[in-house]
């Protein structure tokens, strides 16, 4: 009789925690997305925002008496009621941004507050992913590891297409796995490539895209702030000393103006020797602009991708985003067009990333604040 195998998925009750991440301004999906409702609180993808999306996610690996979201201050009220299922108080809010390495402490201090040797996981908010047992069987490997080895996880997904929109990560030797997940010596961090070091790295098999996920116990990485950001180090302790009391807000107040803006990829990964890769083979989508609505909502008989209220003639390739108004296209082809907050934007597809520079130059204008 063949012998069992035991997962190395946490229970219920284990001192398995995570942090995910919701901060973000999506302004890449605007008008839908706005500084007062970004784009992890909207329900781009199925009907549920985001943020619910990767509670969800976690159901049965992390408890949510585990789980703490950190997004900004003006948001706590709206993540509280699309995360519902999270205890309020962990769903803290940053006086202002001060990108990944602050807002991964703030969270390693609310955990350690709770147990000094808690191991977790760093997730973000505004991913889409699939095959939720086998992200859940990578994550619990992952945690299981990063409990007993001084290491910093990150999970590496395997590039489906030459994207000169990520970053990259070179693996190295394997390290062994278990339960199926292959684990490898992170050898570097490299940012986003153009079209040519694109395709090498595809071609050459040993590059992965950074997913922007993180597993380490609260020991390992509060080493290696200490080694790497003594600043931020210096933050997770005022903070843990406050964590869960009337004060954190002031302390939060005070000492985040002082910090730099710098995200965890430059703080600690591209700095530190002990850096190990998940391969992720689950389906992954970090929805970064329009044109990924495609890769998860079916086509239409006209080759549309429509998500409201629509109505067509001779017109194909287009995204439609439209809830609770008609919009009608006739003789258009790859376009982008998108009904909200009375606002009607109609973009190029080619040129979803300059939705962001027409946000940037509303703002500078000062006059539809209102819809920004």
């Amino acid at each position: 009789m063949k012998k069992k195998t035991r997962s190395a998925i946490p229970a219920p009750h284990s001192p398995f925690y995570a942090v995910i991440m919701a901060g973000g301004k999506g302004e890449r999906f605007w008008p839908a997305s706005t500084s007062k409702r970004p784009k992890q609180l909207l329900s781009l993808v199925g009907e549920k925002t985001l943020l619910a999306q990767a509670v969800e996610r976690l159901d049965g690996l992390i408890p949510p008496q585990n789980i703490f979201v950190i997004t900004n201050r003006d948001l706590v009220k709206a993540a509280r009621k699309a995360a519902p299922m999270l205890p309020a108080k962990q769903i803290i809010g940053e006086p202002m941004g001060r990108d990944t390495a602050a807002a991964i402490a703030l969270g390693a201090a609310l955990i350690a507050a709770r147990n000094p040797e808690a191991t977790f996981c760093v997730l973000t908010a505004d991913q889409v992913i699939g095959n939720r047992k086998l992200f859940q069987r990578t994550l619990g490997e992952g945690l299981a590891r990063a409990a007993k080895q001084d290491e910093l996880i990150t999970i590496g997904m395997q590039p489906v297409f030459p994207s000169t929109g990520f970053g990259y990560i070179e693996a190295g030797n394997t390290l062994g796995g278990r339960e199926g997940i292959a684990f490898h010596k992170a050898e570097r961090f490299v940012e986003k490539p153009d079209q040519e070091t694109a395709e090498e790295y595809v071609r050459s098999g040993k590059y992965y895209w950074n997913g922007g996920m993180f597993i380490w116990s609260v020991r390992t990485f509060t080493r290696a702030l200490a080694k790497h950001r003594p600043p931020l180090l210096q933050l997770l302790e005022k903070l843990r000393r406050v964590a869960g009391t009337a004060k954190l807000d002031a302390v939060l107040a005070r000492e985040y103006p002082k910090l730099e803006k710098i995200s965890v990829d430059y703080a600690l990964m591209e700095k530190a020797n002990n850096i190990v890769m998940i391969h992720g083979e689950f389906p992954w989508d970090d929805v970064g602009s329009w044109p990924a609505l495609e890769n998860h909502i079916a086509k239409n008989a006209e080759g549309n991708t429509v998500v409201g209220d629509y109505a067509s003639l001779h017109s194909t390739g287009n995204i439609v985003m439209s809830r609770g108004r008609l919009t009608a296209l006739i003789g258009v082809k790859d376009l982008i067009v998108v009904q909200a907050k009375g606002v009607t934007l109609v973009c190029a597809k080619d040129k979803a990333q300059d939705i962001k520079k027409m946000v940037e130059q509303l703002k500078a204008g000062g006059q539809h604040d209102e819809v920004l």
